[in-house]
C-alpha cells in the first residue's frame, strides 16, 4: 500500500509538472507568436503610412512647384521650380515602386489606378516645359485650373483609398492577433482546469493519506504511552517491593538478631560475674572482651536496619528520619549537615517519604564521596500542592551534563514516577544544589504541622 500510493503521488505530481511546464512552454510560444505579429503588423502598417505620405506629400508639392513654374516670369527661376518638380517626381516614383512591392490583392486595383493617373499627370506636364514665358503667363492659370489642380484632387483621394484599405489591413492583423490570443486562452482554460481536477485528486489523496498516517501515529502514541505507564507501574512496583523487602530485613535485624545478640550480652555480663567469683583475672578480661565484641555486632546491626530502613521514618515521621540521619553522617564523615523542614506535614504519602528519605540518603554519600564537603543545608517545604527539597553544598561541584552518575538517574527516576520535577546546579569549584519538587494531592495530604 505505501509502495502504491508512493508511485501515486510520484505520477500525480509529476503529472502536474508536466501540465504546468506544457503551458508554460506553450504561452511563451503564442506570446511570442502574439508579439511577432504585432511587431509585423504595426512596422508594415508604418511603413505603407509613410510611403503613402511621401506619395501624397510629392503630389501636393508638384502642383505647388507647376504653379510657380508657370507664374515665375523669369526663366532662370522657372527653371529652378522645374528642376524641383522633376526631384518631386524622381521621389514620388521610388516611393511607389517601394509601395508596389507591398502590395496586397485588395490594393492592387486602386494601386494600379493611382498609376496611371500619375502617369497621366505627368504626361500632362510634359509639353508645359516647352512652353515660352508668354505662354505660361498667358495660358498658365487656366491650365492651373482646369487641368493641374483637378487631377491632384484625384491623386489625393486615390492615395487616400489605399490608406483606408491599408488601415483595414491592420484591423484585420488586429483580428488575427486576436484569434492567435483567443486560442491561447483556450487552452490555458484547459490547462488550468485539467490542473486544478488532479491538484484536488491528489489534495484529497493526500489529505486523506496523511489523516491515515496521524491515525496511526496517534495508535503507536497511545500504545507507547501505555507502554511507558505499564513500565512506570513496574518500576514502582518493583520499588515498592524493594521498600517492602528492606522493610522486613531492616525489623528482622532489629527485632531477632538485636534481641538475640542483647541476649547473649546479657548472659556474658552474668558469666563475668560469675567467674570473677571464682578463678578471676584472665577469664574476666576475656568475658570483658567478649562483651564488647557483642556490643559493637549489635550496634553495626542496627545501624544497618537504620540504613535499609529507618524505623523512626514509620515511626516518627520525615523530618526525625531526616535529622537522624544527617547526625549519623557528620558524626561518620565529619561533615556538617543542617536540615531544615519546618512546617513539614508527618501526613505525607509514604511513597512521598520514602522518595525524600532515599534521595537525601543518595545525596549526602554523593557529598561525602565524591564532593569533598564540609558543609550541606538540607531544606524541605511543604506547599499546598507540592513538595520541595533542596540539598546544597560546598564540594567540589561537577558538571551535571557530562557527569551524571548512576545515583543521580536513579534520584531521577524516583522523582519522574512521582510526575515531579528534578534539576541539578553545579560548577566545578562552586558547590552542588539538588532540587526536587514533587506534587501533592490535597486529598491525601493533612495541613502542615
Amino acid at each position: 500500500m505505501v509502495v502504491n500510493s508512493r508511485l501515486v503521488l510520484i505520477a500525480g505530481f509529476g503529472g502536474l509538472l508536466v501540465l504546468m511546464a506544457f503551458a508554460g512552454i506553450d504561452g511563451m510560444q503564442a506570446l511570442h507568436e502574439i508579439q511577432t505579429s504585432n511587431d509585423l503588423i504595426r512596422e508594415d502598417f508604418l511603413t505603407r503610412t509613410r510611403l503613402l505620405e511621401r506619395i501624397r506629400a510629392d503630389v501636393y508639392v508638384s502642383g505647388t512647384y507647376v504653379r510657380d513654374y508657370l507664374l515665375e516670369p523669369e526663366a532662370g527661376k522657372a527653371e529652378g521650380h522645374r528642376y524641383d518638380l522633376l526631384e518631386s517626381r524622381r521621389d514620388m516614383d521610388d516611393a511607389m515602386t517601394k509601395y508596389r512591392s507591398l502590395l496586397n490583392s485588395q490594393e492592387a486595383a486602386p494601386f494600379q489606378v493611382l498609376t496611371a493617373e500619375l502617369q497621366g499627370y505627368w504626361n500632362l506636364l510634359e509639353p508645359v516645359f516647352d512652353w515660352s514665358a508668354e505662354q505660361r503667363k498667358t495660358a498658365g492659370y487656366v491650365f492651373l485650373r482646369d487641368e493641374v489642380f483637378p487631377r491632384r484632387r484625384s491623386m489625393l483621394r486615390i492615395a487616400d483609398q489605399i490608406g483606408a484599405i491599408n488601415e483595414s489591413q491592420m484591423n484585420a492583423g488586429k483580428a488575427r492577433v486576436e484569434q492567435i490570443f483567443t486560442r491561447l486562452r483556450h487552452r490555458m482554460t484547459i490547462v488550468i482546469l485539467l490542473t486544478f481536477g488532479l491538484g484536488t485528486l491528489l489534495a484529497s489523496f493526500s489529505i486523506r493519506k496523511i489523516l491515515g498516517l496521524e491515525k496511526d501515529t496517534a495508535g503507536h502514541i497511545a500504545e507507547l504511552s501505555a507502554a511507558r505507564e505499564e513500565l512506570q507501574a513496574l518500576s514502582a512496583s518493583l520499588v515498592e517491593v524493594q521498600e517492602n523487602e528492606r522493610r522486613s530485613i531492616s525489623r528482622e535485624l532489629h527485632d531477632e538478631v538485636g534481641q538475640a545478640l542483647t541476649g547473649v550480652l546479657v548472659e556474658m555480663a552474668n558469666l563475668s560475674t560469675l567467674i570473677r567469683g571464682g578463678d578471676k583475672v584472665l577469664l574476666a578480661s576475656k568475658a570483658d572482651e567478649i562483651k564488647r565484641e557483642v556490643e559493637n555486632s549489635i550496634s553495626v546491626v542496627r545501624n544497618m536496619a537504620l540504613l535499609l530502613r529507618p524505623s523512626m521514618l514509620d515511626d516518627l515521621g520525615l523530618v526525625p528520619a531526616l535529622q537522624w540521619q544527617a547526625r549519623e553522617v557528620s558524626k561518620r564523615a565529619g561533615v556538617r549537615v543542617k536540615v531544615a523542614a519546618d512546617g513539614v506535614s508527618e501526613e505525607l504519602p509514604e511513597e512521598h517519604k520514602t522518595c525524600v528519605y532515599r534521595i537525601v540518603q543518595e545525596a549526602l554519600h554523593n557529598c561525602v564521596q565524591h564532593a569533598g564537603a564540609r558543609n550541606v543545608v538540607i531544606t524541605v517545604q511543604q506547599q499546598e500542592d507540592k513538595l520541595q527539597l533542596s540539598i546544597q553544598d560546598d564540594g567540589k561541584g561537577f558538571r551535571p551534563q557530562q557527569e551524571k552518575g548512576m545515583g543521580l538517574l536513579g534520584i531521577q527516576e524516583r522523582v519522574g514516577r512521582l510526575s515531579g520535577t528534578f534539576a541539578v546546579q553545579s560548577e566545578p569549584g562552586q558547590g552542588t544544589d539538588v532540587r526536587v519538587t514533587l506534587p501533592l494531592a490535597p486529598s491525601r495530604v493533612g495541613e502542615p504541622a
